[in-house]
């Protein structure tokens, strides 16, 4: 079995409309339209039609991020956006339920605390079967200053709710505001943060069955191992850095055969998870083979330290064993 472990959904043509009336009115008077089963339909079969074309059998939609819109004032567009686009997720996943698995947006909004979207999520997860959640590190989206790092206390609430659920977070930032960051940057940056934050923190002594993923190859990280690896060495009693790294979870967006080679080499198989964010970013034809970027699925194949037992956990096992709430019917 192929599982795409980071997708985002398809929306439909109704759903932009109420995109630009909700950010245009600030959320006050905007009724959100219903999901129509024709508006569904339409947008989760163009996905199919992409899976099918690539091979992959089951992909896990969450929210498109740069849409998520956290920094939009007020609280309140975060709010109903999030809503819509889950309802929008669980009515896809109804209508598909071989093909598709619900990953839940979180309503977060600028500098607010986390405990604003536990509701949310506890009623996706209980309720609805959503596997996982989106976990954005800086819902400011560049403006203005951001929450503490993700090893803070301030995400504490999150990190407990999660541990109860039994869930793992993709940990995926938003749009950007700055003109020195495109939202392509901001990702790999507060991906890189995030890992630091998380590992110079207690957190995982505190929540030790905390699950958090980091996608697109793990930022910078895994491609600057030898400053880290030379940090820790020379603080007394620091855990090796690797050893450190190993806490974390990581997917194959990186769109690159080099990289995503030092990427197993470097975190370790079993640390991996295969994804593409199909269609999307890497959507792009490669001049020199003729195939989308995204499509990874045989440039993983083509890895020949990879076993087969590798290219399995990669494809399967690992997401399957991380999210502990999969069924596969």
């Amino acid at each position: 079995m192929i599982i795409d472990s980071h997708a985002h959904v398809v929306i439909p043509a109704y759903s932009h409309k109420f995109l630009s009336e909700l950010v245009g009115s600030r959320g006050n008077p905007v009724r959100p339209p219903a999901h129509t089963e024709e508006g569904v339909r339409k947008a989760g079969q163009s996905i199919i039609d992409i899976m099918d074309s690539v091979g992959t059998d089951i992909q896990f939609l969450s929210p498109r991020p740069y849409q998520q819109m956290h920094s939009i004032k007020p609280a309140r567009v975060t709010a109903m956006w999030t809503k819509h686009m889950n309802d929008l997720i669980f009515e896809t996943v109804k209508m598909f339920p071989t093909r598709f698995r619900a990953v839940a947006g979180l309503p977060q909004y600028r500098d607010e605390s986390p405990e604003n979207c536990l509701a949310e999520l506890e009623f996706r997860v209980k309720e609805q079967g959503f596997l996982g959640c989106l976990l954005n590190p800086d819902p400011t989206e560049g403006d203005g200053a951001p929450p503490p790092g993700l090893g803070d206390p301030f995400w504490y609430p999150l990190y407990e709710k999660m541990c109860e659920l039994d869930i793992p977070a993709l940990v995926h930032s938003a749009g950007s505001c700055s003109p020195r960051e495109s939202y392509t940057l901001k990702f790999i940056n507060e991906e890189s943060i995030a890992i630091i934050s998380l590992l110079d923190s207690k957190v995982f002594e505190k929540f030790p069955n905390l699950k958090i993923i980091i996608p697109h190859g793990g930022g910078a990280i895994p491609y600057q191992m030898g400053r880290f690896r030379s940090w820790s060495v020379r603080k007394p009693g620091m855990e090796f850095f690797d050893d450190r790294l190993k806490r974390l979870h990581f997917d194959t967006c990186n769109y690159d055969k080099l990289a995503l080679e030092l990427l197993f080499k470097t975190v370790g198989v079993d640390r991996v998870l295969f994804a593409t964010e199909k269609p999307g970013t890497g959507s792009g034809r490669d001049p020199k083979t003729g195939l989308d970027y995204d499509d990874l699925k045989p440039v993983i194949e083509s890895i020949d330290f990879l076993s087969e037992e590798d290219k399995r956990n990669v494809f399967e096992c690992n997401c399957t064993r991380l999210y502990t709430r999969f069924r596969k019917d």
